[in-house]
């Protein structure tokens, strides 16, 4: 993994490919894949089940090596700037720590004080719906209220690149689109980077400013869209006629039939 400064360029991708050695054959996963994200960019990356979009972000976040290319990250900024940071599908808090304790972990571990670190931890807690509840333990909370302090832990670790895999897949609808509306506003305070992972085309049009489309294994890049629509968004936008466009457009690249659209959400 080459650090390097590179003007408004966060990370790029450079010729990389993986193969894995499975019952003593040789599977490969991601084939010459090339692309870049801007500083501040939202990045979502799509594709079937099985095209390593899951090998890609393990790639991104240093946790697979790749078998051939490189992944090049501009040098961290400031003092308590971390890496790449990667939230998973399953919530990731650690059950003997309290909601506080859990959003206020990353921060801990770059050093920041208790009173500072809780004070913050405490002011985003409140914002999301967490008043009142910040002693409690994990197994008293939703699903979705965990996922919720995952994703505010998160961005209080403040990492140069958050990459996230499906985090809403395990939802229901209802919270599903909640969480989408609250990572949006999460993002509108201070353009993380973010590279995110996602089997929903509504999900990622509207949360993104690009999308890669991966083909079928060995996963390559076989379409790049920029999402035209303004900041800040609303999840109502999923029912504006261009998004409906635009969400054809990527379900015919993924080879998904698009007929009795005119009215999808």
């Amino acid at each position: 993994m080459l650090e390097r400064n590179d003007g408004g360029t966060e990370l790029r991708c450079l010729q990389v490919g993986v193969t894995f050695i499975s019952n003593g054959s040789h599977v490969e996963a991601l084939r010459d894949i090339w692309f870049q994200v801007r500083r501040g960019e939202f990045l979502s990356v799509v594709g079937p089940s099985g095209c390593g979009k899951t090998t890609l972000l393990r790639v991104l976040a240093g946790l697979t090596r790749p078998s051939r290319g490189s992944v090049e990250r501009a040098a961290s900024r400031g003092v308590h700037r971390g890496g790449a940071l990667l939230v998973v599908q399953e919530n990731s808090l650690f059950p003997w720590m309290t909601v506080l304790e859990n959003a206020a972990f990353g921060m801990e571990m770059q050093g920041f004080g208790k009173r500072e670190r809780e004070a913050r931890a405490r002011e985003l807690l409140c914002r999301f719906g967490f008043a009142g509840r910040e002693r409690d333990y994990p197994h008293q909370l939703s699903l979705g209220m965990k996922q919720r302090v995952a994703i505010i832990r998160c961005f209080l670790s403040d990492p140069a690149i958050l990459l996230m895999d499906e985090p809403f897949a395990a939802l229901d609808c209802q919270t599903r689109m909640v969480l989408q509306q609250e990572l949006l506003d999460l993002w509108e305070q201070n353009h993380k980077t973010v590279v995110f992972v996602t089997h929903d085309v509504d999900e990622a049009i509207l949360l993104s400013d690009r999308i890669l489309v991966l083909s079928r294994e060995p996963g390559t890049i076989i379409q790049e869209f920029q999402v035209p629509f303004a900041r800040p968004r609303h999840t109502t936008l999923t029912l504006d006629e261009a998004f409906l466009n635009l969400k054809r457009c990527v379900f015919a690249e993924l080879g998904m039939p698009v007929e009795g659209m005119a009215h999808a959400s």
